[in-house]
């Protein structure tokens, strides 16, 4: 996925508010920018980072520039972190129909958002004729703690838990039901799950897991020009 327009680089000065930030221009103006990210971005919103902005090229758009990429040292030198929340399931959505990942490859249909269980909604749902259905949910990740191991969550989730068993619920129907954590983080290159910070979540993946939930983690190649879902790591104890 290439970004629509040439990034332009600045200066964090602070975050606030979930969805704000301000940030100086190399000219030394200042502009209030959207941060498209609920998380807590531990690690990532430190002032005086260099960040990079799109410009929506929207002038009706209350907030014209959002927070793309930082550059942070998360333990392994200086690295482009994607900070866009929204951008997995984009990227996503790119590599099933090319087939990147052996698990989610020969499937004839795919559609987004589609409603099952109780009040629930999965991200894809992949069908095939003479196949199982498969519920693909998708995760954003960019915290890191110690140096190349991703976790996730990175504050407590009940929404995510709540996803958790509602794919444990598919996989006792006997569909498929998958977990994809993507990573915007290019030098992990081990994911575990951040127990400590939301020990719920952390019980929540291990039933999914005992019911036949299948997880995986891919991580991405950051550059200024666009993000790539790259390749796998595995999975660790957390």
């Amino acid at each position: 996925m290439r970004f629509g327009s040439t990034l332009i680089p600045a200066t964090l000065a602070r975050r606030y508010k979930r969805f704000l930030a301000d940030v100086v221009l190399e000219t030394g103006e200042m502009l209030t920018v959207h941060v498209a990210n609920p998380g807590a971005m531990t690690g990532l919103d430190r002032p005086f980072s260099r960040v990079w902005l799109s410009d929506s090229g929207n002038p009706m758009r209350q907030l014209l520039y959002t927070w793309e990429l930082v550059e942070v040292d998360l333990g392994n030198g200086p690295e482009l972190v994607g900070v866009n929340t929204v951008y997995p399931n984009l990227l996503v959505a790119d590599i099933l129909e090319t087939g990147l990942i052996p698990q989610l490859r020969d499937y004839s249909s795919i559609r987004r958002e589609v409603k099952y269980g109780a009040n629930s909604r999965v991200d894809f749902l992949l069908e095939s004729p003479m196949r199982p259905p498969c519920y693909l949910e998708v995760k954003n990740v960019h915290l890191m703690r110690q140096p190349r191991l991703a976790v996730f969550p990175d504050c407590v989730t009940a929404r995510g838990a709540k996803h958790l068993d509602a794919l444990a619920g598919v996989a006792a129907t006997g569909a498929r039901a998958v977990l994809l954590f993507v990573i915007q983080i290019p030098s992990a290159d081990r994911f575990a799950v951040a127990r400590d910070i939301d020990p719920a979540y952390g019980a929540a993946f291990d039933r999914a897991r005992a019911a036949g939930v299948e997880m995986l983690a891919w991580r991405c190649a950051v550059t200024v020009d666009g993000i790539e879902i790259a390749a796998p790591v595995p999975i660790v104890a957390g």
